[in-house]
C-alpha cells in the first residue's frame, strides 16, 4: 500500500492509494469477501491524512475523535487475490462539522469500476460528546487547503 499521487486541482483534494489483494482477503470462491473493502477506505483516508495533514492522531491530539457515522459502498464488479487495486479517495468540503469522503476503487489492470462509496466522520470530544460546530483545528485546516 502507498500513496502514488495526490492531486490538488479546481479545490479537489485528492489521494491515490494502489493495494496488493492478498491471498487472506478472499473468500471460498476466489473474490475479496465484501467487508475487506471497508479496510480499503481506511487505508485511502490513512493515506489521505499523512499527505495532507489530517492525521487521526492529530485529531486525538487536538482533543477530538472522528468515529466513522455513516458508510455507503456500491459494488460494480469482483476482484480477486494478486489482483492491484487503485484507491482514490475525495475529500468533499462541508460547512458541517464533519468530514466527507468519496471513494471511487479501480482495478489497477484496466482501471475499471469495483466499487464507488461514501464516508461521514462527526467530531467528538474525548469524553464522547458529539460537536456541533468545526473545532478550531480542523478551521484552520480547512483555510489552509480549500480556496473558498
Amino acid at each position: 500500500m502507498g500513496n502514488l499521487n495526490s492531486n490538488i486541482e479546481n479545490n479537489k483534494l485528492s489521494c491515490i492509494t494502489e493495494i496488493k489483494i492478498r491471498f487472506c482477503e478472499v473468500d471460498s470462491i476466489k473474490v475479496v469477501w465484501h467487508g475487506n473493502y471497508v479496510k480499503y477506505l481506511e487505508d485511502g483516508r490513512e493515506d489521505f491524512g499523512e499527505k495532507f495533514g489530517l492525521q487521526y492522531l492529530k485529531i486525538f491530539e487536538n482533543g477530538f475523535t472522528a468515529p466513522v457515522v455513516d458508510m455507503r459502498l456500491q459494488f460494480k464488479q469482483s476482484i480477486s487475490v494478486a489482483e492491484s487495486i487503485i484507491v482514490e479517495t475525495n475529500y468533499i468540503p462541508t460547512k458541517a462539522a464533519k468530514i466527507i469522503f468519496n471513494y471511487n476503487i479501480y482495478k489497477k489492470s484496466d482501471h475499471s469500476l469495483v466499487l464507488t462509496a461514501q464516508t461521514t466522520q462527526v467530531f467528538m470530544d474525548l469524553e464522547g460528546n458529539l460537536q456541533l460546530s468545526n473545532p478550531e483545528f480542523y478551521e484552520e485546516w480547512k483555510k489552509s487547503w480549500i480556496k473558498e
